[in-house]
């Protein structure tokens, strides 16, 4: 990478660091904000997301902060084990990504502090929890219509994100037996589509694109690209490098034909395509407010997945383009709302035009923005590395 593109993105890095450091207090039991002037609430995925840039940062602040979100999050766990969507508030309940992320949060502060004992009872009780996620009582989790961080998408049955980051937390703690038997099922074939469907072999595989479904549940599924899901997927080892290659060769022809249709003006892929469209069967009405076409959820930029995707780039020993895609995150962080600011670190972005649609300053924004950087000046893929292993 040129000189001068690394002190961009080290200029880039501390003011990612500076944000963090401004929402590492907010106003709920000063407990850490979603973001810098919206979103005051400490929202428990974006948290547990943020653990990722955090613990590569060596800030010892803010990893003192995340060690007082996860301890209150251990405090509001429900009897059953469940993790509240609000750290501060133990009835916030419903997310079927909230505690597998607390698993997963828990599993890299052990790793940062060498404590592998830190909330033990909590992760016990979580780790239960989890098991009774599967309708099948095998290991494959499912979830309710949006449950998960797509709160205006509709993900039925057993989502491809929530169970990446169940195999990820599992290799993490070591609970390898049970992560060896989720990887058999993950990589099962999905039943749609088969004239015998076999229910105790729910899976992801597609047999025609290479990648995993983004849902799949007894003979339906979904072929529409997951982002989140499928970097986790390479990064975590769900798929061997080659595969990763063609996975990704599939992402970037894919989004230059998107660039063709004017679907797309950034050189970084939607967090989802193809966008549903009000013709499609999965369009929903509510969608026409909230989740249009290569905005929001359908199929708009979120920055904190590009992050994931930079770091997939790593794991697949795609090192040149995981440094240009990283210049081009880069450039999208300082594009924000409030004109006065040299970085916005900004929640989401439209597709086709590439303008920012969310909350300035972003937690997760910057924090998986450190967390990408690191993955490519380092080539290797911090807390990841040892599960592809």
């Amino acid at each position: 990478m040129e000189t001068v593109n690394w002190e961009k993105i080290e200029v880039a890095k501390k003011a990612a660091l500076e944000v963090l450091m401004h929402n590492s207090h907010g106003p709920y039991n000063d407990l850490p904000r979603t973001a810098g002037w919206g979103y005051p609430e400490p929202y428990t995925r974006d948290l547990m997301f943020s653990v990722l840039g955090i613990a590569v940062s060596n800030n010892k602040k803010l990893l003192a902060s995340i060690r007082r979100v996860l301890k209150t999050l251990a405090q509001n766990q429900t009897k059953h084990g469940h993790i509240p969507s609000l750290v501060h508030d133990n009835g916030n309940r419903g997310a079927s990504d909230t505690t597998p992320l607390f698993l997963l949060g828990v599993g890299i502060y052990r790793k940062v502090t060498g404590n592998p004992d830190f909330l033990q009872e909590a992760v016990k009780k979580a780790m239960i929890w989890m098991e009774y996620q599967c309708p099948l009582d095998l290991y494959l989790v499912a979830q309710q219509p949006t449950s998960d961080w797509r709160d205006e998408q509709w993900v039925l049955g057993y989502g491809l994100y929530v169970n990446t980051i169940v195999y990820s937390y599992l290799r993490l703690l070591g609970q390898n037996e049970r992560a060896d038997m989720m990887f058999t099922e993950i990589r099962n074939f999905t039943n749609s589509g088969t004239s015998e469907p076999d229910p105790l072999r729910e899976g992801f595989m597609l047999k025609q694109k290479p990648y995993f479904a983004f849902w799949s549940y007894k003979i339906y599924s979904s072929d529409r690209f997951d982002l989140l899901g499928n970097s986790i997927a390479v990064l975590s080892g769900l798929v061997s490098v080659s595969e990763a290659e063609k996975m990704i060769l599939w992402v970037e022809d894919e989004c230059e034909v998107m660039k063709k249709r004017g679907e797309l003006a950034v050189n970084l892929p939607p967090n989802f395509f193809p966008f549903i469209k009000p013709e499609d069967s999965d369009w929903r009405l509510r969608y026409e407010i909230y989740n249009k076409p290569g905005e929001y959820h359908n199929g708009g930029i979120w920055p904190f997945i590009c992050g994931f995707y930079v770091a997939a780039l790593v794991a697949a020993k795609k090192y040149k383009l995981a440094e240009k895609k990283l210049i081009e995150l880069t450039q999208m962080m300082k594009i924000s709302k409030d004109k006065s600011l040299e970085f916005g670190f900004n929640e989401w972005f439209k597709a086709q035009d590439g303008k920012a649609m969310g909350n300035d300053w972003q937690t997760w924004s910057a924090a998986l923005y450190i967390y990408a950087a690191k993955c490519v000046e380092k080539r290797s893929t911090p807390f990841f590395d040892e599960m592809r292993t």
